[in-house]
């Protein structure tokens, strides 16, 4: 059975491309400890407005959080105060936690 992939990653200060690319490369890293059918989750969202504010990307993401199986996290990730709040969420709900 398939694995739900949870990417958090820091995002504050880079481009959509840098974004997307790290992105590409944690999830590859993931899928070589969880195998080619783990299923990343799409947290890369495209559909706020220019007056979204982070907290609205944060509540989202704690969403799909709540979908996955696995929450993988990025380099950086105790840099970024979303990050932070989102593995405190996995811990304290027991999705199990990996950093690359």
């Amino acid at each position: 059975m398939s694995k739900k992939l949870f990417i958090s990653q820091p995002m504050n200060g880079l481009s959509d491309e840098q974004v997307l690319q790290e992105r590409a490369a944690v999830i590859g890293k993931a899928k070589a400890v969880f195998g080619d059918d783990a299923v990343p989750l799409e947290t890369f969202f495209e559909d706020f407005g220019p007056d979204a504010k982070p907290l609205d990307y944060l509540a989202r993401s704690i969403e799909f959080l709540a979908k996955a199986d696995v929450a993988v996290f990025a380099p950086g990730w105790e840099y970024a105060r979303g990050c932070r709040i989102e593995r405190q969420c996995a811990e304290e709900y027991g999705i199990p936690v990996m950093e690359v």
